[in-house]
């Protein structure tokens, strides 16, 4: 059985190693590895996990039983009365399965709760997920190039769906 589950400090080492075990596969085509590095001890740090939950950030855990397939964080932007997803990663072989779209249903109930009609979320250019976010509704707002530090830049699409 599919379950999402509240995560906490105490599963921010969890979340690390599912991070380290996705982003190769996921970025392997896109990032050279001197960046996926960096952009892992950058997010994936334990100060930058408390730095996100401390300043609103929500983690979400999905497990097939007890079996962890994968995370997301999100968070709720009162003045802008929309949830911005930022992250949602799931294990190789939990994908296509139906599980992401799952966790994005489970954001979105969250959202609505809070009387939001928005989901927001980055998503790289190249990234095959991109074709994942739009069967689900999202569609592209923007292009934006973020520089995340020594040189490095996140080539993004905003991408939002209406709820």
């Amino acid at each position: 059985m599919i379950t999402i589950v509240t995560a906490g400090r105490e599963d921010f080492c969890l979340i690390q190693k599912l991070a380290h075990q996705v982003w190769p596969v996921a970025y392997a085509a896109i990032l050279p590895e001197e960046q996926m590095k960096y952009m892992l001890d950058a997010f994936y740090s334990e100060n930058a996990l408390i730095k996100s939950f401390d300043n609103g950030c929500q983690f979400v855990l999905v497990k097939e039983d007890e079996t962890v397939l994968g995370f997301a964080g999100f968070e709720h932007f009162e003045t802008k009365e929309q949830t911005k997803i930022h992250k949602l990663y799931l294990l190789p072989e939990s994908q296509g399965k139906g599980i992401g779209k799952l966790l994005i249903e489970y954001i979105a109930t969250k959202a609505t709760e809070k009387g939001f009609d928005k989901l927001i979320l980055n998503v790289n250019r190249f990234n095959k997920a991109l074709h994942f976010y739009e069967k689900l509704g999202f569609s592209i707002v923007e292009e934006i190039d973020i520089e995340i530090g020594k040189g490095y830049l996140m080539e993004d699409y905003v991408m939002e769906k209406t709820l």
